[in-house]
């Protein structure tokens, strides 16, 4: 099975609101940019294009010039920078943003604004600062989608327990809880693409450090079970499958084939585990997340037993 999310878009306005905190930034001259795109998640510093040399420039990023870019600018007479600067703004790049708390250059803000360009200064170190903002975008542009169901931390395997209505969902989750175990997400989670490895999972601003649970109402959990009780995002390594047994044609009683679920083109490790009266849910997903982290770290339970049973076969033949 497959889920497939959606790819989403930043403004400089947006980019700023988010980040400018977090970034220091400080605008420049007006918000004239802040409706333009920002199209790569990613930054550039235009000292070649500064320079006269175009071949390949990234005019999606986000341009930032550093100390270099700025000494090189001073070294030119007045109408120089102003045609170097214009050339590079008037390529239609989504904003500009000084380091190290640099004043900008004679005719940068006057461009910018001709231009509809937003300039902005930051007093971090430029490779600090591109890091740091690096960071920023790629979060900012990950690819996302929602789960239905709840996703609970158990012992660092981030476990997402689904399942239909009624199944048993919220006191399989309040069981975790009540072993210690934080919680991420009750009911709905959304799950980002990182890197284009790992899927981070979090709850909607709305709903964090909160649940559901049926014929109690909506519950605080952090105020309930302390703060060590919540958590505002994991990475998701196990998606555990509540089902009725009677849904079940034959319930995997060995576990030896590992199946997977595809979450925007990632495979997760999923299993099924029946629901009848009377079974320990909570007990139930704490032992596969457990396994789980077992097998992450090279020991496979049930190939182990295969093999014995395998050796323990051929020695009696």
């Amino acid at each position: 099975m497959k889920s497939k999310g959606k790819y989403p878009t930043l403004s400089v306005g947006e980019f700023y609101t988010r980040f400018s905190e977090g970034l220091f930034l400080t605008l420049l001259g007006s918000a004239a940019g802040f409706d333009r795109p920002i199209k790569e998640p990613t930054i550039n510093r235009p000292g070649l294009a500064l320079s006269g040399f175009f071949d390949y420039f990234a005019a999606k990023r986000i341009q930032v010039l550093g100390s270099a870019e700025l000494a090189y600018l001073r070294k030119l007479p007045a109408e120089e920078v102003r045609l170097r600067l214009r050339e590079v703004i008037q390529r239609r790049i989504p904003c500009l943003i000084l380091a190290r708390g640099s004043r900008p250059p004679k005719y940068l803000l006057a461009e910018a604004e001709a231009a509809g360009i937003s300039v902005f200064r930051t007093p971090m170190v430029t490779m600090n600062f591109i890091n740091a903002a690096t960071l920023a975008l790629e979060s900012a542009f990950a690819p996302s989608v929602t789960e239905h169901g709840s996703m609970v931390d158990i012992l660092g395997v981030g476990t997402l327990v689904r399942g239909s209505a009624g199944i048993g969902k919220s006191e399989c989750v309040l069981g975790l809880l009540e072993r210690g175990y934080p919680l991420i997400s009750d009911d709905v989670t959304r799950l980002r693409l990182i890197s284009g490895q790992h899927l981070v999972g979090t709850a909607p601003e709305l709903t964090r450090h909160h649940m559901e649970v049926r014929g109690v109402g909506i519950i605080n959990v952090s105020s309930m079970f302390g703060i060590r009780a919540v958590r505002v995002e994991k990475v998701l390594d196990l998606i555990v499958t509540l089902k009725d047994w009677q849904e079940l044609e034959e319930p995997d009683r060995i576990g030896l084939n590992q199946q997977f679920h595809e979450i925007l083109g990632v495979q997760v490790p999923h299993i099924i585990i029946p629901v009848r009266i009377g079974r320990d849910l909570s007990r139930l997903v704490e032992v596969a997340a457990l396994d789980q982290k077992l097998k992450s770290m090279g020991q496979d339970s049930a190939k182990e037993f295969n093999d014995r049973l395998l050796s323990a076969m051929q020695i009696k033949r």
